[in-house]
């Protein structure tokens, strides 16, 4: 007869293709259909809360792969605490204004540059268009939330809770209105924040120019006329600005003559600049403190200027002197606040000298193309002592790729230092992951003094400031709740419809006063959204805020601020960061370097394979993206998939309510593979919970490869398939791999929730596994004596396996199942034999007494099954008339007909 038809073979409707692009888009309209998040929602209510607040995406294109490893990572953390138990309600949101959608609105239609309204219609429409692409992006990677209900900072009731935000500020007086420096877009005609600043190459004039010592200085110092400090500049443009000189009070200083000239200098910096390493050496100042309080006449312009000491000079370049410009840098202007100097900077918001400059020739000019013309004229004066090109680091804005100015014009501004030990003490008190993340933020938060908050936009929450005609402002928080209630219904739009006569008297404010036009740092937006979205549910603080390393001086740090100015605390209990997704060059990928939009990687591989690649890599740095890596993913894939096939297959006769055997039945040999079970549940769940992900990837992935596949399905096929189909140990192995698949598929949920859901429903489950808790580990009494045993039979199935290996080689036999293994050695009995030789995969095993363990591997004597294919003297002499030359099992499998399926 053919005995394959009597062998129980694997059998399922679980695909080994997985075939993900065209599969999963399936499974999003069955959990749409069966309601899972809300359903999940009300499962959970009773629970206790973790509330992990979404970082809001810019909504002005297709997400890109960033944008990929930070949903799947996020949804990754929910889905695990689900599974853990907890509720958690996921609130997606999106960041609508700012520079980068006006400046894309304003570069296709520049016809509206003066009609506010209709540009922030434009913008407006621009936003909620891609909202809704990124939107369906990220639904498609299988993440769940509330995608009907999210949060867009554009949305009136958001606006308002901003503004309110923003009164409480203005209430506690941390808002103010100042003129100092800050970063300025020539391309945007804006202030930038220092988040929207990048950095790149760009080659300058740098120049050594002469500032004659005044001649009262000369002769109260002992110096000859006509000496000079000599001032190392890159940005010559600045030089109409300069009101002073700094030197450090600590360095030493030279007079040094070149011919005629008389040049003071650093005593460090003078060997390396030009001219002067052949100069004479006429005079030395120990501490450049005395020469504090000296005059200098400015090079340019008919009027002189003071030298200060000051900390920040240094004598790693230049000359070891610095020309100060209060209106075009920070520690130049915080020495001019000191010393009382004016914060003068005669540019205008196009980056053109203004007529204030003092100099005809360069007045109406572009900062930057002036710098030769100012070099000549020094050059005329003869006080360019040299000039040469210079690369260097210089900032760039983000949006116009422009390079920026330092430029002083009036500004609104929070006053850090008023808060800063606090927010100080609160990143203290919060968890970072990883633990470097915390000195990142400490120490941008340190070195701020303030943050300037307002912009020269149109597309954002307007500041509702009214000026008087002398430039007075009025910045009341009255004002501002009365508007925030207005907003609450007719959106911010209203202060660019309404004229300042309109507004003025909504609000009762005297005549005399026009409205202001400026508009609020998108980082007000976006860090207000604890305020707008937390607070108002009771779900402040978050428990989770999990964002790109660079958001210690974005988001985190503006979510932060503001919890701290106007509620005292941080809110956030926990803060994850992961890095950039990169080539394997260490390129960053985005849309700028033409890398695929995440549409197409998802179409390209499905959405699981890219969450196994986000749960398998090392977050918390750069995450490599390859063609290459993929491939690797894929073998893994496949591993984790076949795997749930063979248990799948293995369990299709099985009924859990009718044939599961009590545990104290359990064979020896499933009761071990259990034990392993549990040691992955236990192992999996503390990863899961440690926010370990690539712990989770491997645990899983070595469980599938090592304890299931290559031990225990490959030890059991013969129990499965020959033993009788109910026999007590086809059904204790089953009992353990129908546990052992419920808790794998239930453990892999989180990472690859399509696949596991697929295989779910083949198990026969009606709800989504994305319902489920994660499995419970039993309290094993017996595991560390079953464990050290179950060590020693392994180490016995290596060394026999090396034996096993020589003998196939030496062609004394084929397959395990034509050895017999004779086991010299005192660690085991006679009643081991059975398990020995069903580990071993051999037909048959001797047992030998002997102080030393040795294998011998001899051919089985007897014959082959053709059934189960094992060698036994009782096939060879086996006559029965119906089913000859089977062995003593399978004959009584088949006499019994206990292989009907």
């Amino acid at each position: 007869m053919d005995y394959s038809l009597t062998v129980l073979l694997p059998k399922t409707e679980f695909p080994m293709k997985a075939d993900l692009p065209k599969r999963e888009p399936q499974w999003l309209e069955v959990w749409e259909k069966e309601k899972v998040y809300a359903t999940l929602l009300e499962l959970r209510k009773n629970s206790p809360k973790f509330i992990l607040h979404d970082g809001p995406p810019f909504a002005n294109g297709k997400a890109h792969m960033g944008s990929g490893l930070n949903k799947i990572l996020k949804d990754i953390v929910l889905k695990s605490k689900n599974m853990f138990g907890f509720h958690c309600p996921y609130i997606p949101g999106w960041d609508c204004h700012g520079l980068p959608i006006e400046h894309k609105v304003m570069s296709e239609t520049p016809s509206l540059s003066n009609d506010p309204p209709t540009i922030r219609k434009k913008c407006q429409e621009y936003a909620k268009r891609w909202i809704e692409v990124q939107k369906e992006q990220f639904k498609r990677l299988g993440v769940l939330g509330a995608w009907d209900n999210p949060y867009i900072t554009m949305d009136p009731h958001y606006e308002a809770n901003e503004l309110r935000l923003f009164a409480e500020l203005v209430e506690k007086k941390l808002v103010y209105r100042g003129l100092r420096p800050v970063f300025w877009s020539i391309g945007c005609k804006t202030a930038l924040a220092e988040a929207e600043v990048e950095y790149q190459k760009k080659e300058d004039i740098s120049i050594y120019v002469e500032f004659p010592v005044s001649e009262m200085s000369c002769k109260e110092a002992g110096l000859p006329q006509g000496s000079s400090f000599l001032v190392w500049t890159t940005t010559p443009w600045t030089l109409p600005a300069n009101l002073a000189l700094a030197v450090n009070p600590d360095l030493s200083y030279d007079l040094r003559s070149v011919g005629s000239k008389h040049i003071i200098v650093s005593s460090k910096l003078a060997p390396t600049i030009p001219k002067l390493a052949e100069s004479t050496l006429i005079l030395s100042f120990s501490k450049g403190k005395k020469l504090a309080g000296m005059q200098y006449v400015h090079p340019l312009l008919p009027r002189c200027g003071k030298v200060y000491a000051a900390d920040f000079v240094s004598e790693e370049t230049g000359s070891g002197i610095v020309h100060i410009a209060p209106g075009h840098g920070m520690e130049d202007y915080q020495l001019g606040v000191d010393k009382g100097l004016a914060v003068f900077s005669p540019v205008d918001d196009l980056g053109r000298f203004t007529k204030e400059c003092g100099i005809e020739k360069i007045v109406g000019m572009n900062v930057f193309d002036a710098n030769p013309i100012l070099c000549d004229m020094l050059e005329e004066k003869g006080l360019l002592w040299a000039k040469k090109l210079y690369i260097h680091d210089y900032p760039f804005c983000w949006r116009s790729k422009t390079p920026i100015i330092f430029r002083s014009v009036p500004q609104w501004f929070i006053n850090i230092e008023a808060f800063k030990i606090q927010a100080l003490q609160e990143i203290e008190k919060v968890q970072w992951i990883p633990k470097r993340g915390e000195n990142r933020i400490k120490g941008a938060v340190e070195s701020r003094k303030d943050w300037c908050i307002s912009r020269q936009r149109y597309w954002g929450v307007p500041i509702p400031v009214f000026y008087r005609k002398d430039g007075e402002p009025l910045l009341d928080p009255k004002i501002i709740r009365r508007f925030a209630d207005m907003v609450e219904v007719q959106g911010t739009d209203l202060w660019f419809q309404l004229d300042s006569e309109e507004l003025r008297k909504k609000f009762e404010v005297p005549t005399g006063y026009e409205k202001g036009m400026d508009t609020l740092d998108v980082w007000i937006d976006s860090g207000s959204s604890h305020f707008a979205v937390l607070v108002p549910r009771g779900e402040n603080p978050a428990d989770l805020y999990l964002e790109g390393s660079d958001q210690h001086r974005g988001w985190f740090q503006s979510s932060l601020l503001l919890g701290v100015a106007s509620k005292g605390k941080a809110p956030f209990k926990s803060v994850l960061t992961h890095g950039f997704v990169v080539d394997l060059d260490g390129k960053k990928l985005s849309k700028s370097s033409g890398a695929k939009d995440l549409s197409e990687q998802i179409k390209e591989y499905g959405a699981d394979l890219l969450r196994l690649w986000v749960a398998s890599e090392e977050f918390s740095e750069d995450v490599p993206f390859s063609k290459e890596i993929f491939s690797r993913l894929s073998d893994s894939y496949r591993l984790i998939r076949n795997s749930l096939r063979i248990l799948l297959g293995n369990l299709f006769d099985f009924d859990p309510t009718i044939h599961s055997v009590p545990k104290d039945e359990l064979l020896e040999i499933d009761r071990y593979f259990d034990l392993c079970v549990d040691q992955l549940i236990k192992k999996t769940k503390a990863s899961y919970a440690n926010y370990e992900f690539p712990q989770v990837y491997q645990s899983l992935v070595r469980f599938c490869s090592v304890e299931l596949s290559s031990f225990y399905i490959d030890i059991l096929k013969d129990r499965l398939y020959c033993d009788g189909k109910n026999w007590l140990s086809r059904r204790s192995a089953q009992t353990v791999l129908h546990r052992a698949f419920e808790s794998l598929v239930k453990l892999l949920a989180p990472i690859i929730p399509f696949t596991a859901e697929e295989a779910w429903r083949v198990f026969g489950k009606k709800r989504s596994i994305h319902l489920e808790l994660f499995p419970t580990e039993k309290d094993e009494q017996e595991g560390t004596g079953l464990e050290q045993r179950w060590q020693k039979i392994l180490r016995l199935r290596d060394l026999a396996n090396i034996e096993l290996e020589k003998a196939r080689r030496e062609k004394r036999i084929g397959k395990n199942l034509e050895a017999k293994v004779i086991l010299h050695t005192h660690e085991f009995e006679e009643k081991d034999i059975p398990i020995l030789t069903e580990v071993l995969l051999v037909s048959q095993l001797e047992l030998c007494r002997a102080e030393k363990t040795e294998i011998e591997v001899i051919k089985a004597p007897g014959a082959k099954c053709p059934r189960c294919w094992k060698f036994s003297l009782f096939a060879q002499r086996n006559e029965d008339p119906e089913f000859p030359h089977v062995c003593e099992r399978c004959l009584k499998v088949l006499q019994e007909k206990a292989y009907i399926r």
